[in-house]
């Protein structure tokens, strides 16, 4: 029996509404138990510090509590992987960030796909790094480091927080952007790589604003130039990189990320209450402490911010030659 067009339709659109009752309602009553937020970074690491923020303020609005557990190992995967392989009912949220950016190229071989397996939920915070220099460089601008060290080939040692970490990353862009040749010293952590910085066993570092600010007030390390698009409020007469090298941006981020196959309706509610919390003047002040910049962004501005960094990340890595440990 052929039904009249009208009738057809009107019957479709009523098995639609029925069917999407369901997903509506459970989304309604998201969450109904604790949530998980699995960070990749050991406690009292920024990572920590910023999950713990949101985590309190969606607690808040979700009216559940969402508890913070630390993973770490392996660069950010072991948390990865356990978000990747969890429930796909918005129980269990990772924090995302640089780190997965740079490893989906830097690892050979994953047990997941980082753009394919992990849904994007909501940017967090964003942090300047910052070029600074033992004071005995003579350079103090970017154009005289670029100089130097185009005089001074392969005689220039560049630390970093460890292979494939993002002032590593960082020092990385500006050598393929500017043609320099320096020397990587990886280190395990960014204190050490300080540590050596301030004694002169390294030259040059690319750490974020709020690991090596103190030093540049003190005048116990320089500071040429902070690395993100725009001015440091923290720094605001450091200039930027790009003022000398066009095009030139790196910075360490954080967000939030769900396994694949989130429903719609959890995704949408988790990015509206994250982004409200990032315009909340508390947490604004909040993140400012810790030497950040609030990143509200919409679903579809934070998946593509997330493919556009693991695009460019994939071609420093591959120019820098980097291997995990």
């Amino acid at each position: 029996m052929k039904l009249p067009r009208r009738t057809f339709l009107h019957l479709a659109a009523g098995a639609a509404a029925i069917s999407a009752a369901p997903r509506f309602a459970w989304a309604q009553a998201y969450p109904s138990r604790p949530v998980r937020l699995i960070i990749g970074y050991p406690p009292g690491a920024s990572a920590d510090i910023t999950a713990r923020l949101i985590g309190q303020w969606l607690s808040e609005q979700l009216g559940q509590p969402v508890v913070v557990e630390s993973r770490p190992g392996a660069g950010t995967n072991i948390a990865t992987e356990a978000v990747v392989r969890a429930p796909a009912d918005g129980y269990t949220l990772l924090m995302v960030g640089t780190a997965q950016a740079i490893n989906a190229t830097l690892y050979n071989k994953l047990n997941f796909h980082f753009i394919r397996d992990i849904t994007p939920v909501a940017g967090l915070i964003r942090f300047p790094n910052v070029i600074v220099v033992n004071p005995s460089v003579p350079a103090k601008t970017v154009p005289e480091l670029i100089a130097y060290a185009k005089a001074s080939p392969g005689k220039i040692s560049m630390a970093s927080a460890g292979i494939g970490s993002g002032p590593h990353v960082a020092g990385e862009l500006f050598k393929m952007m500017t043609g320099v040749d320096m020397v990587h010293v990886p280190y395990r952590g960014g204190g050490p790589a300080l540590t050596d910085l301030l004694g002169g066993q390294v030259q040059v570092y690319f750490p974020t604003t709020v690991s090596s600010i103190e030093y540049v007030r003190a005048g116990r390390l320089r500071a040429l130039a902070v690395t993100t698009v725009t001015r440091s409020d923290a720094l605001p007469d450091i200039p930027t990189v790009a003022e000398f090298l066009p095009g030139y941006e790196a910075s360490f981020w954080y967000g939030v990320g769900v396994p694949k196959n989130t429903p719609a309706e959890i995704v949408d509610k988790l990015n509206e209450a994250i982004n409200a919390g990032l315009a909340d003047p508390t947490i604004k002040a909040r993140l400012a402490d810790l030497g950040g910049v609030p990143m509200p962004m919409s679903l579809a501005e934070f998946g593509k911010f997330i493919a556009d960094e693991t695009e460019k990340w994939a071609k420093v890595v591959k120019f820098s030659g980097a291997k995990p440990d």
